[in-house]
């Protein structure tokens, strides 16, 4: 791979298609190449970009080839990481563990942002599914052509239902035009294998073309004896005619995820471990690990006591259609219809005699009057298998289906767009409880139970979600284009419980969960904008917008379905109102070229303002006025959020050889009012949001000779607070990375049109520190998970 820096400005608007509106673009490695130079689908050839995106938006896209650079296989979400003001981090270092995964852009969490593939709508990345999948789920990380980032402010036209602060969208290629086989084969640390294998047929009939492509994934965690294993396989059609372009893609994937559990963290204690590793596969161990009479385990271990084994398996399918057809040269109609089915479950192996279990089970399984704790702990053992431990299922379904339709007309100056997006959506959440015995087979992270002792509860939930908007693009002047329009949303989602958890003795509520109907509207969500031509190198752009975020129709934690009865669910429906942020931002491109030892600047600073109301925060005990159980979580409004920011992100090239890329950016977001937890005052305002960093800082160091290329990264999160209230924090961290490939020159006539070694090393530095920070729901305590360590990778990459 060779860098370029010969192409003017120029080029690097052709590359992209625009002509008089210049979409400048930064690159951590290289200028833009000229598309016309590369084959479409040839990595041998491709340059490595970040492109900016000519909107009147913060936006940016993420190559492929720059992804699998990063890490090949790696996910898209771990990808943007690399992009200013994007906080993501998980147990791997693809970036595919969805249990511990957390991502912040401008404050806003995973749940806060949209995501979609292929225009398609992906949910709202909830870990427990409820209205979609991740990305990675959805395809194969070496078949994803772009990523792109909108930090702040996305597309009136994404179909997302929580894109409060920006949207993450992930585009997979086309197959290629000529006959090509790809295969790539990584190794390295802790017993990882992933193998990729993709046929093109190339162009073939009237303008057809498929690929059919296959993954195989195998890693062994680095911290207990659990393998990630993802089997996966996708297939895209195309077929390009006269009048327009239909498009036919299917994926399939099955992932089994053994989960770490994250380390309890208290004021004043210096206990904590590192690390928090499962007992599975050792039986002998678990067996030993409780206490004979009492059924708990050791002590010493307080909150970070040892499970048996927690995975989450997935079964994903997801199909769609799209049909893009052009009337004449000012007029075009696309329409897309889609649809994905999911069943999966989380489980988890644990001691009975832990989070309050006796309790809940002692209602299924009543004792006789005047039973002592020590014989209720030996029932409840005879109970479940005799161990003393017990096995938990948490069970996922999704039928989801939906249509994208958008309607474009040029008009002088006017370019108008008008769409509607509609879903249907059922899905299930149901909980049960199996036995645990030590000649049972069937216990390990990836089978499904067997011999069920009882359901805890089961729901059943449907939503219709309908968004639609219309906007302009109206060119004023050459230099100046103005952007505007709206959108509207509409949710209805309905949620019932089959079966609800049994009452404890003693309740008088008739149920725990609540049934009903919440329909929320918003008709006017506007969105106005403009992009200035200042000159051939400098570009000034600014945007306003305003955003909702639909609640979560959802059975567990985090929804009014989740309220403790149907008074509180009642007070939620006729009280609360949806999240809202209004987003302003403004900012300059630019991209300047010199002589001397600099040879060429690009990049982009951004600043920005949100208004974030009406958030949302699950509390315990409810308020008294709720006439509610002491101690039961509620979904309520407490209070807004306001938000202040800057991104500053460039390239600085040397020559043809050298380039160094660094993004700084500082975000202050800042509670404005203080809630009540029953009669308590918890004093939030002015307290920062937790968990997000105010600065950040990425930086790659980036080099090519010949066929070598090499770079460094740096990759710099400040302190994190870790409550609400700001008394606890992890200290800020900075993690090193180093890449390196090299390209073989295939003699002529040779069968390999590509071969290409490359080696990755994460955590360079083999840093120890906090990764994923879970927020304490009091002051006091939180919870974290550990970075991994160091680790080292060899992708041979061929194409024939």
């Amino acid at each position: 791979m060779t860098f370029s820096n010969r192409l003017s400005l120029r080029a690097a608007l052709l590359a992209t298609g625009a002509m008089s509106l210049a979409p400048l673009a930064f690159a951590p490695h290289a200028f833009a190449q000229d598309a016309k130079a590369t084959p479409a689908n040839d990595d041998a050839s491709q340059e490595v970009v970040v492109r900016v995106n000519r909107t009147t938006r913060s936006s940016v896209d993420l190559g492929g080839s720059e992804m699998q650079k990063i890490l090949p296989g790696i996910s898209p979400l771990k990808a943007i990481q690399t992009l200013p003001g994007v906080l993501f981090e998980t147990a791997d270092p693809w970036g595919n563990n969805e249990q511990n995964e957390t991502l912040f852009v401008h404050g806003f969490s995973l749940q806060q942002l949209g995501y979609t593939f292929d225009d398609v709508p992906l949910g709202d990345q909830q870990y427990g599914n409820w209205n979609g999948l991740s990305p990675s789920r959805a395809v194969i990380s070496e078949n994803v052509s772009r990523v792109q980032f909108a930090s702040g402010a996305a597309g009136l036209g994404v179909a997302s239902t929580s894109n409060l602060g920006g949207a993450i969208e992930t585009y997979s290629s086309d197959p290629s035009k000529a006959r090509t086989v790809t295969f790539a084969e990584t190794l390295g640390s802790y017993q990882t294998t992933r193998s990729f294998l993709r046929f093109d047929t190339g162009t073939f009939g009237n303008g057809n073309a498929l690929y059919v492509s296959l993954l195989h994934h195998d890693a062994k965690a680095w911290d207990f004896n659990g393998h990630q294993k993802d089997e996966q396989l996708n297939a895209k059609f195309t077929h390009t005619g006269d009048k327009g372009k239909l498009t036919a893609y299917v994926d399939y994937s099955t992932k089994v995820e053994p989960n770490e559990d994250s380390i309890a963290h208290v004021a004043g204690e210096t206990s904590a471990p590192y690390v928090r590793p499962f007992l599975y596969p050792d039986y002998d161990a678990a067996l030993s690990y409780l206490n004979p009479t009492t059924g708990a385990p050791p002590a010493s271990a307080g909150n970070n006591f040892s499970n048996y084994h927690s995975a989450a398996q997935r079964e994903d399918a997801l199909t769609y259609v799209k049909y893009d057809y052009r009337f004449n040269d000012t007029m075009s109609w696309s329409n897309q219809a889609y649809y994905h089915y999911d069943y999966g479950r989380g489980i988890v192996a644990g001691p009975i005699n832990q989070a309050g279990l006796p309790a809940l089970f002692a209602v299924y399984y009543p004792g006789p009057a005047g039973e002592s704790a020590t014989d209720q702990i030996a029932r409840l053992k005879s109970i479940f298998g005799g161990t003393g431990w017990a096995v938990r299922t948490t069970e996922y379904l999704q039928n989801r289906s939906g249509l994208i339709s958008t309607f474009k007309i040029h008009a002088g100056d006017h370019d108008i767009e008008a769409g509607a997006w509609y879903e249907k959506l059922y899905s299930t959440q149901h909980r049960a409880w199996y036995p645990f015995t030590a000649s049972n087979t069937d216990l390990t992270p990836y089978q499904i139970p067997t011999g069920k002792n009882f359901d805890q509860y089961y729901g059943k939930f449907n939503v219709e979600v309908l968004n639609l908007h219309v906007q302009d693009q109206w060119r004023l002047t050459p230099n100046l284009l103005v952007q505007y329009g709206f959108k509207s949303m509409s949710q209805t989602g309905t949620g019932y419980f089959p079966i609800n958890q049994q009452n404890a003795p003693g309740a008088t509520n008739p149920t725990v969960y609540p049934s009903g109907t919440i329909k929320t509207t918003e008709n006017f969500l506007p969105q106005v904008g403009f992009v200035w031509d200042v000159s051939k190198t400098d570009q000034i752009f600014a945007d306003a917008q305003k955003n909702l975020r639909q609640f979560i129709v959802y059975g567990a934690g985090g929804s009014a379905w989740s309220l403790a009865n149907q008074s509180a669910f009642d007070y939620f429906k006729a009280n609360v109102k949806p999240e809202t942020s209004v987003t302003t931002e403004a900012g300059w491109r630019f991209h300047h070229t010199f002589t001397g030892p600099i040879t060429g600047i690009e990049g982009q600073v951004s600043a920005y303002h949100v208004d974030f109301k009406n958030r949302l925060l699950s509390i315990s005990p409810t308020p008294v006025i709720l006439s509610l159980v002491a101690g039961a979580a509620v979904l309520a409004n407490v209070g807004d959020v306001k938000t202040d920011g800057i991104d500053l992100a460039g390239t600085v090239h040397f020559g043809h050889h050298w380039s160094v890329y660094d993004a700084v950016s500082y975000n202050k977001s800042t509670f404005q009012d203080d809630y009540m937890s029953g009669s308590t005052t918890v004093h939030t305002a002015g307290k920062a949001v937790p968990a997000s960093p105010d600065w950040m800082n990425k930086l790659i160091v980036s080099a090519n000779y010949s066929n070598w290329d090499m770079q460094l990264s740096g990759d710099y999160v400040g302190k994190r607070y870790a409550t609400y209230t700001n008394d606890l924090s992890v200290k800020g961290y900075l993690l090193t990375g180093l890449q390196a490939g090299y390209r073989f020159d295939m003699p002529a006539g040779s069968p390999l049109r590509y071969a290409r070694l490359s080696l990755n090393v994460t955590n360079l530095g083999n840093i120890k520190t906090t990764s994923t920070l879970v927020v304490g729901a009091a002051s006091g305590t939180y919870n974290t998970y550990p970075m991994a360590p160091r680790m080292s990778f060899v992708t041979l990459t061929t194409k024939f």
